[in-house]
């Protein structure tokens, strides 16, 4: 066994972790930008969502691969449908007198914020129970 692959576990849930993280940050920047109705592209703000894939290690004995994680193949923006709002008084409205506002729905983010933090979560426990048990082979070991 190569150490390699003693550590596949810890490192399949290190980046899990670092895949959640980026996913909270995706939802906090979410939340930080629900009423931006211009952006320096120009219109509303999209909310975006981030995009994992899965890493396989190298070939095992039988010559299928093995899981190695996830990572993140990027963020996406959301191409759903801006919603509009009448607001004649707002410096964005058009000449009907409506803003179109970002795409972001409060509730969906916070359901996103909560899946991520529990999913990180699990990852840190995974962690955590890896060097537990890797400690106590070692003591184990020692006599």
């Amino acid at each position: 066994m190569s150490f390699d692959s003693a550590l596949g576990a810890l490192n399949i849930s290190a980046s899990g972790l670092g895949a959640e993280r980026l996913r909270m940050e995706v939802v906090a920047n979410n939340i930080a930008n629900a009423s931006v109705t211009k952006t320096p592209e120009g219109g509303p703000y999209r909310r975006r969502d981030v995009v994992f894939e899965t890493v396989l290690s190298g070939a095992e004995a039988n010559d299928a691969p093995g899981l190695g994680g996830v990572r993140v193949a990027g963020t996406v923006e959301d191409p759903s449908e801006l919603p509009r709002v009448f607001n004649p008084g707002h410096p964005h409205a058009d000449a009907d007198g409506h803003v179109a506002m970002p795409n972001v729905q409060l509730p969906v983010e916070m359901v996103n914020l909560i899946t991520a933090t529990r999913a990180y979560e699990a990852n840190l426990r995974v962690a955590q129970s890896f060097l537990e048990l890797s400690q106590s082979a070692l003591a184990l070991t020692r006599g």
